[in-house]
């Protein structure tokens, strides 16, 4: 058997089941694994081993009475920096933040907590989120367990490197522009950004979401049973649906006849690498192989939708930033300032007319997407970079072009997830993003899990450092 670390949660779960193991024989495991990677990585926020141990030895003794609390009791959870947990500060990434305390947990915190699962530490983020990448001027610099030379991505960067190092199954992340699939694509994981709405946030905000980050599907697809409960806190969430999120592996059969929209060129942004071109076409191989039908897509953003968000963006970060006091605005990474402060000119009608860029990339991606049961892409264009680079271009005025291919779908509140499908020549894993109708969680679930059963073959997730040196002398 796996080391218990490296279970997945259905399996834990069996084995609590079954009294093969214990919440806190597992914990011991993800804190001693976790120790050994993460003087390398740096993805932990408020990592608290005794807090830990606590919540598993309570799970423990529920298990052995027979009465666990919910469906994840003692199951390792991380959650990302910004997802309110009662009690802790949140920074947001950024020492600009005071640290004060939160007075209750987030809906998805809230949920998770019910449900059982062992929130052992916080995962962390750049600045404000918005930087798809680990660098924080607050926390120590994250880095991707793949190269540690290279970024996790982010924001969700902590999260993304804790799933693939696996500092246990279950991580919890956000994104609003790419935030949950850029990193899960870089560090070879699988995580869904669902529909708008499906996972109660709080505070609600046009194109944000909550979402699993995990090594495989059917964790992802646990979660979502715990995270899609109902939360009055968001304004803007979905009726609740009982689904049946257990329908998820509906085997590579789910593919049959299926109507494939395949999106190789984003239409602007950066261009994409030919590693990662030939990683996505081959996956469309499979998909037709399967007996799904494949048709090649012409681009749908534009320039001007890009530019756009980004503009609108910047200007509503550079007011946030002029709300700081000057001292804590010091604080902030200049990257992310020299991005929002180039937009303090902006008129009242360029304001206006960037923040509308966000109703048209909603038509344009809905349009398009409209023939197509789903739609598959790179997830990125470029393969993880420098670590200490704050993106793909490090240039605060160019610096959401490596984002086209995700950003549709928050606009638009389709579910999109990322699933890897390859590797560079260097050993990077190349994400492929799988993006359905709106409110097709599931059905996103479902080809995800599809692809997963009929992929090439996977490497060996990564090894801390010392111990693979070690294992080589």
């Amino acid at each position: 058997m796996a080391e218990l670390y490296a279970l997945g949660a259905r399996e834990l779960l069996d084995g609590y089941r079954r009294r093969e193991f214990s919440p806190v024989a597992v914990m011991h495991s993800v804190l001693a694994h976790v120790e050994r990677w993460e003087p390398h990585l740096c993805a932990t926020y408020l990592l608290r081993p005794e807090a830990a141990l606590k919540q598993a030895r309570a799970s423990e003794a529920r298990w052995l009475r027979g009465e666990p609390c919910g469906v994840l009791d003692g199951v390792p959870l991380t959650l990302k920096d910004n997802v309110a947990t009662a009690g802790d500060p949140s920074p947001l990434g950024t020492a600009a933040t005071p640290a004060n305390p939160a007075k209750q947990d987030a809906p998805s915190a809230a949920r998770l907590r019910e449900a059982g699962a062992v929130m052992f530490s916080k995962t962390t983020m750049p600045d404000y989120g918005m930087l798809s990448s680990g660098l924080s001027s607050f926390h120590p610099l994250a880095r991707n367990p793949w190269n540690v030379g290279k970024t996790p991505g982010g924001s969700s960067a902590g999260a993304g490197a804790a799933a693939a190092a696996g500092y246990g199954p279950l991580h919890l992340g956000t994104d609003i522009g790419g935030s949950l699939r850029l990193p899960a694509g870089w560090c070879g994981i699988f995580s869904l950004k669902p529909s708008l709405g499906r996972i109660p946030i709080d505070p609600p905000a046009t194109g944000r979401a909550a979402g699993p980050m995990t090594r495989g599907v059917a964790d992802s697809a646990l979660m979502m049973q715990v995270l899609s409960l109902p939360d009055i806190r968001d304004s803007m969430s979905l009726p609740y649906q009982p689904i049946v999120w257990g329908d998820f592996d509906a085997g590579a059969e789910k593919l049959r006849g299926l109507r494939v929209g395949l999106l190789l060129d984003a239409g602007c942004g950066l261009p994409v690498d030919s590693e990662i071109t030939r990683a996505v076409q081959r996956a469309a191989q499979l998909f037709e192989q399967a007996g799904a039908i494949v048709e090649v897509m012409r681009p749908f953003l534009t320039r001007t939708m890009l530019d756009g968000l980004d503009s609108f963006w910047r200007k509503r970060s550079q007011m946030d930033l002029a709300a700081l006091a000057p001292e804590d605005k010091a604080r902030v990474l200049p990257y992310v300032v020299q991005w929002a402060d180039s937009a303090a000119g902006m008129s009242g009608t360029e304001v206006f007319v960037a923040a509308s860029q966000s109703h048209a990339t909603r038509v344009a991606t809905v349009n398009a997407c409209a023939t197509y049961d789903f739609v598959i892409s790179p997830t990125s264009p470029v393969p993880a970079f420098a670590a200490e680079l704050p993106s793909p271009t490090n240039d605060p005025l160019q610096g959401l072009e490596h984002i086209a291919f995700t950003v549709p779908y928050n606009m638009s509140e389709q579910p999109a997830a990322s699933i890897n499908c390859g590797y560079t020549s260097t050993g990077l894993p190349i994400g492929l993003q799988i993006a359905g109708q709106r409110f097709d969680d599931l059905g996103v679930l479902q080809v995800a899990r599809a692809f997963e059963l009929i992929r090439d073959a996977q490497r060996p997730w990564p090894t801390p450092p010392a111990a693979l040196a070690a294992s080589l002398r």
